[in-house]
């Protein structure tokens, strides 16, 4: 079972790295806009805390809605809810190394 979910989450954090904000060529995982990802396995729910880089980022709507979509189109996900929170707020030191050097911040 610990491997099943292990799985999931690895496809979960797979399709997350497939959403980008169009102003910005890193995806939103790497970004570190994600900040918690739980998922019941048993019912195939999936709840998703994630946050925007700046609070009134105009392609929120699209982002939010393509994070649900794509980690919906897992066969083992039934549903998904994407909480859009600001806190803690979001910052740079958040990012993946890999997205730092992509955005010339290394």
């Amino acid at each position: 079972m610990q491997n099943d979910l292990l799985s999931l989450e690895e496809k979960i954090v797979q399709m997350l790295r497939t959403v980008y904000d169009p102003e910005i060529p890193v995806n939103v995982y790497d970004l570190g806009l994600i900040y918690k990802v739980d998922v019941d396995k048993d019912k195939g729910n999936v709840e998703i805390e994630m946050t925007l880089t700046a609070p009134n980022c105009p392609a929120a709507d699209f982002i939010i809605e393509d994070v649900r979509m794509k980690v919906e189109s897992i066969d083992e996900v039934k549903n998904v809810e994407v909480k859009l929170v600001f806190e803690p707020e979001w910052n740079r030191d958040m990012m993946s190394e890999e997205a730092k050097l992509e955005l010339g911040f290394l």
